[in-house]
């Protein structure tokens, strides 16, 4: 277990572990050492001066003082390690998920990073804390007074020590025979998990299906084999459990009868044997307590395996000499992108000098969204370069690059925060004058004059207390206030209102003056601001050029307008009046 610790960890914290690790072991040897002092006690009270007990009992007292301190100091030091590594290993996780590459967010991860960031590690750490030192003394104390029985009467000491590789085997054994259930139980409860929250995510469809005082099927199927593993998990633990508490009472009868044995023989006093069964007793405490906490050794065990899983998880890799790249025009090079067995983009080259417009369409699944997810290096590609300045990006520092890049995504997401601290996000150390311009440019100031808390309003989880062009609005002030070369905006208005697409278009409009702007659009109004217009299909680009020089060439990106669909103008063909709004693509 500390071995696996300090993997996940980092050896930094090897000293700090050891430390703890040799105080509770010295405070276990000492509680020991304490027990051990009930033999002269019990001598002198059944020899034939009482009174010579004093002396022992004062030893005693100074012991158990001294126990006292000892148990003190170790789980404070227990307890601060525990609280440093988990910090530790909280920035560790959001510095290492930062860096890794958004096509391994799938949705089944999203759910056990967000479990193991919340439950899991607090569970998982919670060893040193809590766990580490009931386990040592479990471990320890009892091999103290072992030695010390066998210091006492060799025949009954060794009786108890052939009895603890019986103890150990009973563990191993239940840690083995328990892993498969622990892991089908883990697996359960997350599976569980995603059905109650997609149930209460469903609850709209359920109400107007009328579904409303039905079960639902998938949720309590999910909860019944939750219920099924839970019970297969404690039949497995019940034989190790009962199988250790009988070990421990049998260790017990075997010493009794062997005292009786020796006594009635003459081999040993009435006393050392009595002595020697209060030692034993004290034995049975600690060993009987790892039978409660093999459960919650082995949770820990399990969790700081699933993050050592993910801490495990390859970054995408930052360039051991950095280049800066001096201008902002981009370009793709012969790219060639797959996400799994689907190849997504496929030796596309494309160009977009400094300070123009270029917007990007096509239908659904064509890979628009994922050329702005390469621009920004939230992948790398398989073949080919993409290139900022000529500086292809993997050879650009991460930091360096997102500077240069203002991203406008179509699913705004804001923090639960008030909306100044969303807008700040683009630049934390803007002054008040700025925010506010930002905001004005943006048109946000007529949402913030509107709201009674005003820039103190607070958005809710995810935006969650705005509607979707407010948020909109708040994403364009955040982009503003960055102030960056580069901007890639991704259907930005694709599901607002009228009203709302009007002060959007105003914003994105401050927003792009002077930039170099990669836009995937569908709206014709956008398309028609872009200095040149891409045509994505398949994964390649099918036509490029100006707007109205492409609709006479009567092709597909004239099909793909051919026909007025009465939405801000947009015009869809047919075969793709449902395949043009656009989802962001691995």
């Amino acid at each position: 277990m500390i071995r696996l610790v300090l993997r996940v960890l980092g050896h930094e914290y090897a000293t700090p572990i050891r430390r703890t690790v040799a105080l509770m072991t010295t405070t276990a040897i000492v509680e020991g050492l304490s027990y051990a002092l009930v033999v002269p006690v019990l001598r002198a009270l059944f020899g034939r001066t009482p009174a010579d007990a004093w002396p022992w009992l004062i030893a005693f007292g100074a012991t158990v003082a001294i126990f006292a301190v000892l148990r003190y100091l170790s789980d404070l030091s227990g307890f601060r390690v525990g609280t440093t590594m988990l910090r530790g290993m909280y920035y560790g996780l959001g510095d290492h998920l930062a860096r890794l590459p958004i096509g391994w967010y799938s949705a089944d991860r999203v759910g056990d990073v967000s479990a193991l960031a919340s439950r899991g590690l607090l569970q998982a750490l919670s060893v040193m804390a809590h766990l580490l030192a009931p386990l040592i003394a479990a471990c320890v104390t009892p091999l103290t007074i072992v030695a010390v029985m066998l210091a006492v009467n060799w025949q009954m000491g060794l009786a108890a020590v052939l009895a603890a590789p019986v103890v150990v085997a009973i563990q191993v054994w239940t840690r083995r025979s328990m892993a498969a259930t622990d892991a089908e139980s883990a697996e359960r409860g997350r599976e569980a998990t995603g059905r109650i929250i997609e149930y209460l995510q469903a609850q709209p469809v359920l109400r107007a299906g009328g579904r409303t005082r039905q079960r639902f099927d998938m949720l309590d199927d999910s909860l019944h084999e939750v219920q099924r593993a839970s019970r297969r998990s404690t039949l497995s633990a019940l034989p190790g459990v009962v199988g250790l508490h009988f070990t421990v009472q049998a260790i017990f009868t075997v010493l009794l009868v062997l005292g009786a044995y020796l006594a009635l023989g003459g081999n040993v006093g009435v006393a050392e044997v009595l002595m020697i069964l209060v030692l034993a007793a004290r034995c049975a405490d600690p060993l009987l307590a790892l039978a409660e906490m093999g459960g919650q050794l082995r949770s820990a065990r399990s969790e700081l395996e699933r993050l050592d899983a993910v801490l495990s998880t390859d970054p995408l890799p930052e360039p051991r000499e950095p280049i800066m790249p001096e201008r902002h025009d981009l370009a793709f090079d012969a790219v060639t992108f797959a996400h799994g067995d689907r190849t997504v983009l496929e030796d596309l080259s494309l160009s977009v000098p400094e300070g123009q417009r270029l917007a990007v369409v096509g239908p659904s699944g064509a890979g628009k969204s994922t050329l702005l997810q390469l621009l920004a290096r939230f992948y790398d590609v398989d073949a080919g370069a993409v290139r900022v300045g000529g500086v292809d990006v993997r050879e650009i520092d991460t930091e360096v690059l997102m500077a240069q890049i203002a991203i406008v995504f179509q699913d705004v997401y804001l923090f639960d925060g008030t909306i100044e601290e969303n807008v700040r996000l683009g630049r934390p150390d803007a002054d008040d004058a700025q925010v506010r311009a930002a905001a004005t440019a943006a048109r946000l100031d007529d949402v913030i004059e509107r709201l009674p808390a005003g820039w103190a309003t607070n958005v809710g989880e995810g935006g969650a207390l705005l509607s979707g062009g407010e948020r909109q609005r708040v994403s364009i002030a955040r982009a503003l206030l960055k102030d960056a070369p580069i901007v890639l905006l991704d259907e930005v208005t694709s599901a607002l209102d009228p009203v709302n697409e009007a002060a959007v278009h105003d914003g994105i409009e401050r927003l792009m003056a002077g930039r170099t702007v990669v836009m995937v659009a569908h709206r014709m109004r956008t398309v028609q601001r872009a200095d040149r217009v891409a045509f994505l299909e398949g994964g390649r680009i099918v036509e490029q050029g100006i707007h109205d020089e492409l609709l006479r060439r009567s092709g597909r990106y004239a099909d793909f307008w051919e026909i007025p669909d009465g939405a801000g103008g947009v015009n869809i063909s047919p075969s793709h009046r449902h395949t043009s709004s656009v989802t962001v693509h691995p």
